[in-house]
């Protein structure tokens, strides 16, 4: 197996640790210096940073499904789809509803460890599906 073989299973091996919150197993193949750029704010770096990402959601079910993939030396681009129901996402009451989201992850892959996350969400969709409203304001400008 190629090394960007091995680096496409592991990105898609992630993306299913995730949809199964195993993170114990996702921290065991994280650098310790990843960070997570996209993510939530102010999260640590490595594997404690995995763990503070997985604490700022409540109850999630969710699956990610590998829609794209492309790679090139130590980098794997992916575009996904994610269907969850969540209890609440950025604040959104998630009263039960499914959301259907798309993501682009590029993930920086050395060693059989993830270095470096880049993720890129439609989370204004996410928060549209769960019945938030766009409410623009006049200002005096």
């Amino acid at each position: 197996m190629t090394l960007i073989e091995t680096n496409k299973k592991l990105a898609q091996h992630w993306l299913q640790l995730i949809t199964e919150g195993k993170v114990e197993e996702i921290c065991a193949i994280t650098h310790p210096t990843w960070k997570m750029h996209g993510g939530a704010p102010n999260m640590p770096i490595g594997p404690d940073g995995v763990r503070y990402l997985f604490g700022t959601f409540d109850h999630i079910n969710q699956k990610w499904e590998v829609n794209l993939m492309v790679a090139e030396g130590d980098k794997v681009a992916v575009r996904a789809t994610n269907t969850c129901v969540q209890n609440s996402f950025l604040g959104i009451p998630g009263r039960g509803k499914q959301q259907v989201f798309t993501c682009t992850f590029i993930f920086h892959i050395v060693d059989g460890m993830m270095m470096e996350t880049w993720r890129n969400a439609d989370d204004l969709g996410r928060v549209l599906q769960l019945g938030a409203q766009l409410v623009p304001t006049l200002s005096d400008v």
